[in-house]
């Protein structure tokens, strides 16, 4: 898990990991998580060490128990011309110059986490046999393929979350044995 050195206005200086940040104005003297939802650590009469341990806690709580927080649309640009969902675009005429081998299909957004997307096609029909029931048909399998691909990313990403938050604790582990 990503971690950066956040040092306070008395100089004391800590390694804080991705999802937590820290507040200081005039009224608030602490440490948010942000993740999944936000939940704030005031430094209080125990210190501004003692509120990062507390949120710390919380985020590996959250990271342990919850989703990971996935940023892929979910709704179609605003710009979009058609009103088909996000990630599938068409229908697309391939081959259009060559009348024997021209067909239509939609083309599919494949996520992949921690990898190169993916674009897959499924077909509709040629233009002899292009009717609105098979596009139907394609429309509903594209869904069907880019809901499984969105599921996948989500426990990929999750899990990778959960494995950084792993090997977190184990280096907080190591440096409290180490002081």
């Amino acid at each position: 898990m990503k971690t950066r050195q956040v040092t306070l206005a008395a100089g004391q200086s800590f390694t804080v990991p991705q999802g937590i940040q820290r507040l200081d104005s005039a009224s608030t003297r602490g440490w948010q998580v942000r993740y999944q939802g936000t939940l704030y650590f005031a430094d209080g009469t125990s210190g501004p060490e003692k509120a990062l341990t507390k949120a710390t806690r919380e985020l590996l709580k959250r990271i342990a128990t919850l989703p990971a927080p996935v940023s892929l649309r979910s709704k179609p640009s605003p710009s979009k011309s058609t009103q088909l969902p996000a990630g599938i675009s068409g229908p697309i005429l391939l081959n259009a110059e060559n009348p024997v081998a021209a067909s239509a299909v939609l083309s599919v957004l494949i996520p992949r986490f921690g990898e190169t997307n993916q674009v897959k096609t499924v077909h509709i029909g040629t233009p002899e046999t292009y009717t609105e029931a098979r596009y139907r048909q394609a429309l509903a399998k594209a869904n069907g393929m880019r809901a499984e691909a969105l599921a996948e990313y989500a426990a990929a990403a999750t899990k990778a979350k959960r494995r950084a938050a792993t090997a977190l604790k184990k280096e907080l582990a190591a440096s409290r044995k180490a002081a």
